[in-house]
Protein backbone atom coordinates (compact mmCIF):
# COMPACT_ATOMS: atom_id res chain seq x y z
CA UNK A 1 0.00 0.00 0.00
CA UNK A 2 1.55 2.72 -1.52
CA UNK A 3 0.33 5.94 0.49
CA UNK A 4 3.11 7.92 -1.31
CA UNK A 5 4.70 9.23 2.35
CA UNK A 6 8.47 10.59 1.28
CA UNK A 7 10.74 11.37 4.08
CA UNK A 8 10.35 10.53 8.04
CA UNK A 9 9.06 13.83 9.62
CA UNK A 10 11.15 15.39 11.89
CA UNK A 11 10.00 16.79 15.39
CA UNK A 12 11.91 18.96 17.88
CA UNK A 13 14.24 17.51 20.40
CA UNK A 14 11.78 16.70 24.28
CA UNK A 15 12.57 15.55 27.39
CA UNK A 16 12.13 11.95 27.70
CA UNK A 17 8.08 11.05 28.65
CA UNK A 18 6.70 7.60 28.54
CA UNK A 19 3.87 7.05 25.90
CA UNK A 20 1.40 4.42 25.54
CA UNK A 21 2.17 1.38 24.81
CA UNK A 22 1.28 -2.39 24.63
CA UNK A 23 -2.18 -3.00 24.98
CA UNK A 24 -3.97 0.77 25.27
CA UNK A 25 -8.18 0.26 26.28
CA UNK A 26 -10.63 2.39 24.83
CA UNK A 27 -13.72 2.80 26.98
CA UNK A 28 -17.65 2.75 25.36
CA UNK A 29 -20.18 2.40 28.28
CA UNK A 30 -22.58 1.19 25.70
CA UNK A 31 -20.98 -2.14 25.05
CA UNK A 32 -19.23 -3.21 28.04
CA UNK A 33 -20.61 -6.11 29.54
CA UNK A 34 -21.31 -5.98 33.20
CA UNK A 35 -20.28 -1.95 33.34
CA UNK A 36 -17.66 -0.15 32.50
CA UNK A 37 -15.29 -0.26 36.07
CA UNK A 38 -16.29 -3.58 36.21
CA UNK A 39 -14.29 -4.41 32.71
CA UNK A 40 -11.91 -1.85 32.80
CA UNK A 41 -10.48 -3.57 36.48
CA UNK A 42 -10.99 -6.50 34.74
CA UNK A 43 -8.61 -5.49 31.74
CA UNK A 44 -6.21 -4.31 34.02
CA UNK A 45 -6.08 -7.24 36.08
CA UNK A 46 -5.07 -8.70 33.02
CA UNK A 47 -2.43 -6.49 32.00
CA UNK A 48 -4.04 -3.04 30.75
CA UNK A 49 -1.84 -0.38 31.96
CA UNK A 50 -3.09 2.74 29.64
CA UNK A 51 -6.90 3.70 29.71
CA UNK A 52 -8.47 5.83 27.12
CA UNK A 53 -11.92 7.48 28.72
CA UNK A 54 -13.84 8.69 25.85
CA UNK A 55 -17.95 9.21 26.94
CA UNK A 56 -17.84 12.53 26.07
CA UNK A 57 -21.40 12.63 25.71
CA UNK A 58 -21.81 12.08 29.69
CA UNK A 59 -21.90 15.55 32.12
CA UNK A 60 -19.11 16.92 33.23
CA UNK A 61 -19.42 15.81 37.05
CA UNK A 62 -20.67 12.62 35.85
CA UNK A 63 -17.29 12.16 33.61
CA UNK A 64 -15.01 13.53 36.36
CA UNK A 65 -16.62 11.13 38.64
CA UNK A 66 -16.00 8.25 36.52
CA UNK A 67 -12.54 9.19 35.51
CA UNK A 68 -11.56 9.45 39.43
CA UNK A 69 -12.74 5.66 39.49
CA UNK A 70 -10.66 4.58 36.73
CA UNK A 71 -7.44 6.56 38.08
CA UNK A 72 -7.94 4.83 41.34
CA UNK A 73 -7.99 1.43 39.32
CA UNK A 74 -5.09 2.04 37.55
CA UNK A 75 -2.85 3.60 40.47
CA UNK A 76 -3.02 0.29 42.45
CA UNK A 77 -0.64 -1.02 39.36
CA UNK A 78 1.27 2.21 37.94
CA UNK A 79 -0.93 2.88 35.20
CA UNK A 80 -2.14 5.63 33.50
CA UNK A 81 -5.60 6.92 32.39
CA UNK A 82 -5.61 9.31 29.35
CA UNK A 83 -9.02 11.39 28.81
CA UNK A 84 -9.84 11.71 25.22
CA UNK A 85 -10.67 15.70 24.45
CA UNK A 86 -9.42 18.74 25.93
CA UNK A 87 -10.63 18.94 29.21
CA UNK A 88 -7.98 16.54 31.75
CA UNK A 89 -11.13 16.24 34.11
CA UNK A 90 -8.90 16.68 37.00
CA UNK A 91 -11.25 20.50 38.52
CA UNK A 92 -14.65 21.55 38.92
CA UNK A 93 -14.40 23.47 35.87
CA UNK A 94 -12.87 22.57 32.82
CA UNK A 95 -9.09 22.81 32.53
CA UNK A 96 -9.12 23.88 35.87
CA UNK A 97 -7.28 21.24 38.32
CA UNK A 98 -9.38 20.79 41.41
CA UNK A 99 -7.69 19.56 45.11
CA UNK A 100 -6.75 16.02 45.99
CA UNK A 101 -9.99 15.87 47.72
CA UNK A 102 -12.44 17.05 45.11
CA UNK A 103 -10.46 14.74 42.04
CA UNK A 104 -10.32 11.79 44.14
CA UNK A 105 -6.42 12.56 43.97
CA UNK A 106 -4.69 14.72 41.44
CA UNK A 107 -1.03 12.57 42.12
CA UNK A 108 -1.41 9.09 40.25
CA UNK A 109 1.13 6.77 38.48
CA UNK A 110 1.96 8.30 35.60
CA UNK A 111 4.21 9.24 32.12
CA UNK A 112 7.35 8.47 34.38
CA UNK A 113 6.32 5.02 36.17
CA UNK A 114 6.89 6.82 39.78
CA UNK A 115 3.54 8.49 40.70
CA UNK A 116 3.45 11.93 39.11
CA UNK A 117 1.42 14.70 38.91
CA UNK A 118 -0.22 15.23 35.40
CA UNK A 119 -2.65 15.92 32.32
CA UNK A 120 -2.81 13.10 29.75
CA UNK A 121 -5.16 14.01 26.85
CA UNK A 122 -6.05 12.35 23.68
CA UNK A 123 -7.30 14.04 20.57
CA UNK A 124 -9.47 13.74 17.87
CA UNK A 125 -7.97 14.45 13.86
CA UNK A 126 -10.40 17.38 14.06
CA UNK A 127 -8.55 19.69 17.13
CA UNK A 128 -7.69 21.91 19.04
CA UNK A 129 -4.41 22.81 17.11
CA UNK A 130 -1.95 23.12 18.75
CA UNK A 131 -2.92 20.75 22.05
CA UNK A 132 -3.67 22.38 25.22
CA UNK A 133 -1.07 22.52 27.49
CA UNK A 134 -0.40 19.20 29.00
CA UNK A 135 1.92 16.34 30.12
CA UNK A 136 0.97 13.64 27.66
CA UNK A 137 -0.90 14.40 24.64
CA UNK A 138 -1.78 12.10 21.80
CA UNK A 139 -3.74 12.36 18.35
CA UNK A 140 -6.16 10.20 16.37
CA UNK A 141 -4.88 10.93 12.69
CA UNK A 142 -5.53 8.29 9.61
CA UNK A 143 -3.25 9.60 6.70
CA UNK A 144 -0.16 11.19 6.05
CA UNK A 145 -2.22 14.87 5.81
CA UNK A 146 -2.92 14.96 9.11
CA UNK A 147 0.58 13.75 10.92
CA UNK A 148 1.67 16.54 8.97
CA UNK A 149 -0.46 18.53 11.19
CA UNK A 150 1.33 17.55 14.53
CA UNK A 151 3.02 19.75 16.59
CA UNK A 152 3.51 19.13 20.32
CA UNK A 153 1.80 15.97 20.34
CA UNK A 154 3.86 12.89 22.26
CA UNK A 155 2.19 9.70 20.27
CA UNK A 156 -0.69 8.99 17.75
CA UNK A 157 -3.20 6.42 16.80
CA UNK A 158 -3.25 5.50 13.50
CA UNK A 159 -6.45 3.94 12.12
CA UNK A 160 -8.25 2.15 10.82
CA UNK A 161 -5.51 -0.63 10.88
CA UNK A 162 -8.72 -3.54 9.51
CA UNK A 163 -12.13 -3.65 9.30
CA UNK A 164 -13.88 -2.74 12.54
CA UNK A 165 -17.11 -3.40 14.14
CA UNK A 166 -17.08 -0.49 16.37
CA UNK A 167 -17.33 1.95 12.97
CA UNK A 168 -18.62 -0.66 10.46
CA UNK A 169 -17.91 0.91 6.64
CA UNK A 170 -15.12 3.19 8.21
CA UNK A 171 -11.69 2.52 6.19
CA UNK A 172 -10.38 2.05 3.54
CA UNK A 173 -8.98 -0.43 6.18
CA UNK A 174 -4.57 0.09 6.30
CA UNK A 175 -3.77 -3.07 7.18
CA UNK A 176 0.14 -4.27 7.65
CA UNK A 177 1.66 -2.49 5.02
CA UNK A 178 -0.52 0.35 5.00
CA UNK A 179 -0.04 1.29 9.13
CA UNK A 180 3.75 0.18 8.36
CA UNK A 181 3.99 3.21 5.68
CA UNK A 182 2.30 5.82 8.52
CA UNK A 183 4.48 4.51 11.28
CA UNK A 184 7.80 5.53 9.34
CA UNK A 185 6.27 9.01 8.40
CA UNK A 186 5.21 9.93 12.07
CA UNK A 187 7.58 11.90 14.34
CA UNK A 188 6.45 10.42 17.02
CA UNK A 189 5.22 6.83 18.48
CA UNK A 190 2.43 5.31 16.98
CA UNK A 191 -0.46 3.12 18.69
CA UNK A 192 -2.56 0.72 15.88
CA UNK A 193 -6.14 1.21 16.02
CA UNK A 194 -9.06 -0.59 14.42
CA UNK A 195 -10.41 -3.80 14.09
CA UNK A 196 -7.30 -5.42 16.47
CA UNK A 197 -9.61 -8.22 17.70
CA UNK A 198 -7.03 -11.49 17.69
CA UNK A 199 -3.48 -12.06 19.04
CA UNK A 200 -2.67 -12.28 15.73
CA UNK A 201 -3.55 -9.09 14.87
CA UNK A 202 -1.55 -7.29 17.65
CA UNK A 203 1.57 -9.28 16.81
CA UNK A 204 0.79 -7.62 13.29
CA UNK A 205 0.72 -4.09 14.62
CA UNK A 206 3.91 -4.34 16.32
CA UNK A 207 5.68 -5.62 13.94
CA UNK A 208 4.94 -3.46 11.88
CA UNK A 209 6.57 -0.78 14.21
CA UNK A 210 4.04 0.16 16.60
CA UNK A 211 4.25 1.09 20.11
CA UNK A 212 1.34 -0.72 20.64
CA UNK A 213 -2.40 -1.07 19.99
CA UNK A 214 -5.50 0.27 21.05
CA UNK A 215 -8.49 -1.65 21.71
CA UNK A 216 -12.15 -1.08 22.19
CA UNK A 217 -14.41 -3.48 21.29
CA UNK A 218 -12.48 -6.87 21.41
CA UNK A 219 -12.62 -6.05 25.29
CA UNK A 220 -15.45 -4.09 25.79
CA UNK A 221 -18.00 -6.96 24.49
CA UNK A 222 -15.57 -9.69 25.96
CA UNK A 223 -17.22 -12.25 27.99
CA UNK A 224 -13.48 -12.80 30.00
CA UNK A 225 -12.03 -9.32 29.73
CA UNK A 226 -9.22 -10.27 32.30
CA UNK A 227 -8.57 -13.28 30.09
CA UNK A 228 -9.08 -11.78 26.77
CA UNK A 229 -6.96 -8.42 28.10
CA UNK A 230 -4.40 -11.41 29.01
CA UNK A 231 -4.20 -12.54 25.58
CA UNK A 232 -3.60 -9.82 23.84
CA UNK A 233 -1.23 -8.40 26.07
CA UNK A 234 0.99 -11.87 25.62
CA UNK A 235 1.59 -10.73 21.68
CA UNK A 236 2.04 -7.18 22.15
CA UNK A 237 5.46 -7.76 23.86
CA UNK A 238 4.46 -4.28 25.55
CA UNK A 239 4.88 -2.63 21.81
CA UNK A 240 8.16 -2.36 20.10
CA UNK A 241 10.79 -0.35 21.73
CA UNK A 242 11.15 3.51 20.19
CA UNK A 243 12.91 6.37 20.91
CA UNK A 244 10.94 8.47 23.99
CA UNK A 245 9.61 11.84 22.49
CA UNK A 246 10.28 14.78 24.68
CA UNK A 247 9.44 18.61 25.16
CA UNK A 248 10.88 21.95 24.89
CA UNK A 249 9.43 25.29 23.75
CA UNK A 250 6.07 24.36 21.66
CA UNK A 251 6.83 24.33 18.05
CA UNK A 252 5.99 22.67 15.14
CA UNK A 253 7.36 19.30 14.14
CA UNK A 254 7.08 19.91 10.40
CA UNK A 255 9.29 22.95 9.77
CA UNK A 256 11.17 21.08 7.14
CA UNK A 257 8.59 19.75 5.24
CA UNK A 258 7.17 21.18 1.63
Amino acid sequence: MNLGLGAPLQGPVRTKIQVPSGVVLLTDRRVARGGLVRVVAAAVAGGVRWVVLRERDLPRVERLALAVELRSILTEVGGTLLVAGPDPLLGDKPGRPASAEKAGSRTWAGATGTGSSLTALHLSAAGPYPPPPADLVGRSCHDPAELRRLTTEDYVTLSPVFPTRTKPGYGPPLLAAGLAELIRLSPVPALALGGIETPDQVHACVQAGATGVAVLGAIMRAHDPQQTASSLTARSGHGRPQPPTATTEPQTKHEDMP
